[in-house]
């Protein structure tokens, strides 16, 4: 089963928010629910997906997602999006 990290981005006010599951469509429609979404997601919907990346484990997943949160940074996320590298220098880093 394949496992995705994702950001998604705030058609509201622009902000960013990093995430990971295993079913993508399921996740979205979560964040932008008015009846299940009782999260900090909640208050900057809608949301679209701005970067996604599959891998093949739950706990490859975990790491990236732990990786890219602990960059703090904007620019970062940006980066993901703009240098496919990046990506593939994360999935062999943490597998």
């Amino acid at each position: 089963m394949a496992h995705y990290v994702y950001v998604i981005q705030s058609l509201k006010d622009d902000s960013y928010y990093i995430g990971r599951t295993s079913n993508l469509k399921k996740r979205l429609k979560f964040h932008n629910s008015v009846e299940l979404n009782t999260g900090i997601t909640r208050l900057r919907k809608p949301w679209g997906y701005f970067y996604t990346l599959e891998v093949e484990t739950s706990s490859l997943a975990d790491k990236i997602e732990k990786h890219i949160k602990k960059m703090k940074s904007r620019k970062y996320i940006l980066n993901l999006k703009k240098y496919p590298e990046i990506s593939r220098k994360l999935i062999e880093k943490y597998s």
